[in-house]
């Protein structure tokens, strides 16, 4: 899996609303009603980041959880990580 450039990162974050490239990663935050709720959608990401064999870091606070998404095997971003972003954003457009 190819690294991407600061210049293909950005080209590929215009079409993902949301998502930040900081830290050599792609990060994002959402809020959602309640803990239940939030644990719920985690769970979802979990089985799609386990089907793609690439997995998030994240962290869950009460209704908020934080994403950073990277390819540690090269060091920074690649196609893995805009393609678990894509699924993820579609988890949660489908609540």
């Amino acid at each position: 899996m190819k690294k991407l450039n600061e210049a293909e990162i950005s080209k590929k974050l215009e079409k993902l609303e949301g998502w930040e490239y900081l830290e050599n990663s792609l990060q994002t935050q959402f809020e959602f009603e309640n803990f239940k709720e939030t644990f719920s959608i985690m769970t979802r990401i979990a089985f799609e980041a386990e089907a793609q064999a690439h997995h998030p870091e994240w962290t869950n606070v009460y209704n908020t959880l934080s994403i950073s998404l990277s390819t540690h095997d090269v060091g920074g971003v690649t196609e893995k990580d805009f393609a678990l972003a894509k699924a993820i954003e579609a988890i949660i457009s489908t609540e």
